[in-house]
């Protein structure tokens, strides 16, 4: 099992060109095809409707601005992806969101950014991505252009989306020199963690077993902590295990996770 296709979002935010970066070494290492796509949908609202003076010219030159948009992206693409061969480029006129869902079908693993910076006509909620795209997503915060993703923090919790992220994440765990499985207590009890060490010894991949009590901070928290406490520098989890707008309204790991998890995550939904 490997990825054959890594698909990366790519939109004119000054961390898009480290995001296609670091797309491209996993392209590499997985001898994987790597498929840039952005989109933008011009926003013909702010136009005037009706015979007004300039109504076509407004509409013209809304479309216009949305293709130099998209061109300047596609050149960004270009220009970080460098001269490997087996390039693509995918762009629309559409929303970003759609757009990407429709090509997330070619894709072995999605590459987004964090949302932190960028146009957001072009941009795509990393939210979104992970609840719609029915891809494992890899969410990449600011200034990272690598993942060696050799030493791997599972977050565990005995849950669809989790057993789901652990399945996605395969090709990173297997090639993995140090994969640890991180439960965290968080007042409930610890999740068991031996089914998922039977499983992930039957695929080859020697794993080990931590929990961790949360001692009052978040659970997202102690998990960020314990990670790196084992120097992993990819965290594998499901994402909105309890539903998102519970999760935006009440608080929840994955919530947490995507506004400031120092390190990439791999989340499946």
């Amino acid at each position: 099992m490997s990825y054959a296709s890594i698909m990366v979002a790519v939109d004119l935010g000054e961390q898009s060109r480290g995001r296609v970066r670091l797309a491209g070494h996993l392209a590499d290492d997985f001898k994987a095809r790597l498929i840039g796509v952005a989109a933008e949908m011009p926003a013909y609202e702010a136009v005037p409707v009706g015979p007004t003076l300039g109504g076509g010219y407004c509409m013209a030159s809304v479309q216009e601005a949305v293709v130099n948009d998209l061109r300047l992206a596609h050149e960004n693409f270009k220009e970080a992806a460098g001269v490997r061969s087996r390039v693509e480029w995918r762009s629309n006129l559409d929303v970003p969101l759609a757009f990407l869902t429709r090509q997330a079908a070619a894709a072995d693993l999605v590459v987004i950014g964090r949302g932190d910076d960028g146009n957001p006509l072009l941009s795509v909620h990393p939210g979104d991505a992970v609840l719609q795209l029915g891809r494992p997503v890899l969410v990449v915060p600011p200034n990272i252009d690598h993942v060696e993703a050799r030493r791997i923090a599972i977050g565990w919790k005995n849950t669809r989306e989790a057993r789901r992220a652990v399945w996605d994440a395969l090709p990173f765990l297997k090639r993995a020199s140090h994969v640890v499985v991180l439960s965290i207590d968080d007042g409930r009890g610890a999740a068991d963690s031996q089914a998922l060490l039977g499983f992930l010894q039957a695929h080859d991949v020697e794993a080990t077993a931590v929990q961790k009590d949360a001692y009052g901070a978040g659970t997202a928290e102690a998990l960020v902590d314990a990670a790196s406490e084992q120097a992993a520098d990819l965290i594998v989890t499901g994402g909105y295990g309890h539903g998102r707008l519970r999760e935006w309204a009440f608080g929840g790991v994955t919530r947490d996770l995507l506004a400031s998890c120092p390190v990439c995550c791999l989340m499946s939904h």
